[in-house]
């Protein structure tokens, strides 16, 4: 049987995972306005970013539950309150972690809607045993505490940064999902290989470089790659450089026993290939 319902994408956090509800109630709900959803770690506030929509469960991947309702003005105080309770507590934190001598940069603290649960986040570049400070904090808060890593790349998320375009970083600006970025796209797109200039303030290969990927692997579809050797005119030569803007390739071929340097349009390698099939 194909279920389906109607349901609202619902993010928990900015440029989060979109987490799917149906709506059972009266009162009309539109794109961002904030509801509070049920989720594992309690009551939660959450913005909707999509819907409603039909969608089947198959596709959700799960049995959507309910929005409770859109957040009231009553709400929106208990919210403030639990920002500035959240600001307190990491401030306490990262006073505790340097007391305690470990070494986790603490990020940001957030509490359910209903302080049931208290989520404090992380980094670090090495394993930590924070057992003592989740008691401390148990103990001056009274409440469920989880300390939560998170990677690099989410860290930079959290944080923000500039990236080296000068724009706020693609991760804190519209980034919902982090793909795989892997060297080859860089050497796919001729960029030189300084991990430096090609990484981002997590330290990571910038996520951009997947922006045009598609672009330079259609425009050098049937281009040979630099430094190898091919059959030019009946003779070997050496492809020295391949530039993707001129749309050129500069080949070394000997001529009368000195080797000479000429271009050739990509045009010439793809009227090839279809000649050859």
């Amino acid at each position: 049987m194909d279920l389906k319902a109607e349901v609202y994408g619902v993010e928990l956090e900015k440029l989060g995972p979109i987490h799917y509800y149906n709506y059972l109630g009266i009162e009309k709900i539109n794109i961002f306005d904030y509801v509070l959803v049920q989720t594992e770690n309690g009551i939660e506030v959450g913005r909707v970013v999509i819907g409603p929509v039909t969608m089947r469960f198959e596709e959700i991947g799960y049995e959507p539950n309910s929005i409770i309702r859109k957040v009231s003005d009553e709400d929106k105080k208990q919210v403030e309150e639990n920002v500035q309770k959240a600001e307190e507590v990491a401030q306490y934190a990262k006073q505790m972690v340097k007391e305690l001598g470990l070494k986790m940069r603490i990020l940001n603290a957030d509490f359910t809607f209903d302080r049931s649960k208290l989520v404090i986040y992380f980094g670090s570049d090495v394993r930590i045993d924070f057992r003592e400070l989740v008691k401390i904090l148990a103990k001056r808060y009274k409440t469920r505490i989880e300390l939560k890593q998170v990677g690099a790349r989410d860290e930079v998320k959290m944080i923000g940064s500039i990236g080296l375009c000068g724009q706020e970083a693609c991760c804190s600006r519209f980034l919902r999902d982090f793909s795989s970025i892997k060297m080859e796209l860089a050497k796919t797109q001729q960029m030189m290989i300084n991990t430096a200039k090609i990484s981002g303030r997590c330290g990571k290969l910038l996520c951009c470089l997947k922006y045009e990927n598609d672009f330079y692997k259609e425009v050098l579809k049937n281009v040979p790659n630099e430094n190898t050797t091919i059959e030019y005119d009946g003779k070997p030569a050496r492809v020295v450089t391949v530039n993707v803007f001129l749309k050129e390739v500069s080949l070394q071929v000997i001529e009368e026993n000195q080797p000479i340097l000429i271009k050739v349009p990509f045009s010439y390698f793809n009227n090839s290939n279809s000649q050859n099939e």
